[in-house]
């Protein structure tokens, strides 16, 4: 038995449509309220310029799918774990967010995709050397004729059609 326990909660703005992806320029307070207990270990943690947020989805109705068809992609079904779409088997998201300010237990970031409320798991640094992967690639979206466009939409920019 796996057993989490919520370490703090995230705020946003959101509360019944959030974006895909973290928008870094997004307007609104972003911020995340660290429970008291583990405010010592935020020493230091204002020196990074990027943090991971692992948080719990919450309130997510949906049951995962092995297999699916995204909405602006018609006629390609991909498998879930070739994907970054919330519905899965362990609501667990994951966002790297630009860290702002540290005050006291709160942290101040830039735009989050999550929707208020939001129960947060554990906070990471974003190294460079460790996380920046020079080699990545696009996957499956090297394929798309239109990548650039279905990028807005992963993304959440929004853009003429």
């Amino acid at each position: 038995m796996i057993s989490l326990e919520a370490i703090g909660v995230i705020h946003t703005p959101y509360s019944t449509n959030a974006p895909y992806q973290p928008v870094h320029n997004d307007t609104g307070e972003f911020y995340i309220e660290l429970d008291e207990r583990y405010e010592e270990g935020l020493k230091e943690l204002l020196r990074f310029k990027y943090i991971y947020v692992i948080f719990y989805i919450d309130k997510l109705q949906e049951k995962p799918k092995m297999r699916f068809t995204p909405p602006w992609l018609a006629n390609k079904e991909l498998g879930l774990f070739a994907t970054r779409t919330p519905c899965r088997p362990n609501p667990i998201g994951l966002s790297i967010v630009k860290l702002i300010n540290v005050i006291d237990n709160r942290l101040y970031v830039s735009g989050l995709d999550v929707f208020d409320s939001t129960p947060l798991l554990d906070i990471k640094p974003y190294i460079k050397e460790l996380d920046d992967k020079s080699d990545a690639n696009y996957g499956w979206l090297n394929d798309l004729d239109n990548r650039e466009h279905f990028m807005l939409h992963i993304k959440g920019i929004p853009h003429d059609y």
